[in-house]
């Protein structure tokens, strides 16, 4: 019987720590990375191997998870110099899970595979919560074999897996798609509760007709009763959905595609953070509205 794989997870912050924490609950090895050291104690607290480098993750992994920031960071972390690919074995398993371009996802793949590695394009979806008990989504895509290996060990981390594509990049353009509707579903939501207030309505009335109506959707359910409580602590940032909406806009662009609604989420979510709400939660963007 083959071993169970090992799990690697490189940056730990809300998303990444939550699916460490899964795996570990799963009896599942797991060594991360962090560039904070609070992080990493944090992590070795609950019972994983803290790694010097991304190099030593590799080292430690046969499946390693990326949940780093950005494009550049999934650069450093992968090809930098203690990158992954100085120390995984051939044969080993890359997920990168971050949001990122989809140009830059599909230039991935090559790369790892001059290094003798497999790229899976794994992004997720459903916030720390949905990661800590494993049932956020992860849009997959790559190749046959590494997905049918990694496929038992992807299921534990995420029970709602989609397998978009075979190309290195599909998973990056599935996910965007999915920013796209949950950046102008928040936004809406803002602007709708607001011109209620601005009509006299309770608006905290008015969440209970939307949520037993037509105008109802995921993200409202999950930001908008935090958001009219007053309760903005951090689940997923201003600037991060400002970031994945400028991915949205670009790819658009790119492709000589108009996207009007994403256009106008995106300005709501950059004059949010304008206002100095930018690492709070995204649905302060009721903020910026209320400011009107």
């Amino acid at each position: 019987m083959e071993s169970p794989l090992r799990l690697g997870v490189i940056g730990i912050g809300a998303m990444g720590m939550a699916v460490a924490r899964n795996a570990l609950d799963r009896g599942i090895t797991v060594a991360v990375r962090d560039i904070r050291p609070e992080a990493d104690r944090e992590a070795a607290a609950a019972g994983a191997t803290v790694c010097a480098s991304p190099a030593d993750v590799g080292c430690a992994s046969d499946v390693i998870v990326v949940l780093v920031v950005d494009r550049h960071q999934v650069d450093a972390v992968l090809f930098g110099d203690d990158g992954v690919v100085r120390g995984m074995a051939p044969g080993g398993i890359v997920v990168v899970s971050s949001t990122i371009e989809p140009a830059f996802a599909e230039s991935v793949g090559p790369r790892l595979a001059a290094a003798g590695l497999h790229h899976l394009d794994g992004a997720v979806s459903g916030g720390p919560a949905r990661a800590r008990d494993g049932t956020m989504s992860m849009m997959a895509s790559g190749a046959d074999a590494p997905f049918a290996r990694a496929e038992p060990l992807l299921r534990q981390l995420a029970t709602k897996l989609f397998r978009v594509g075979t190309r290195s990049g599909d998973g990056a353009r599935a996910k965007m798609l999915n920013n796209l509707l949950a950046g102008v579903n928040l936004s809406a939501a803002a602007e709708a509760l607001t011109l209620g207030e601005r009509l006299g309505l309770d608006p905290h009335a008015m969440l209970a007709v939307i949520r037993a109506s037509s105008g109802d959707s995921w993200m409202i359910g999950d930001r908008m009763p935090h958001a009219l409580a007053g309760d903005f602590e951090t689940r997923a940032a201003v600037d991060i959905l400002k970031k994945d909406l400028g991915i949205v806009t670009g790819a658009a662009r790119a492709n000589d595609y108009p996207t009007p609604l994403a256009d106008a989420a995106l300005g709501v979510f950059e004059a949010t953070s304008r206002m100095g709400h930018g690492a709070e939660d995204d649905s302060a963007v009721l903020k910026f509205y209320r400011s009107r």
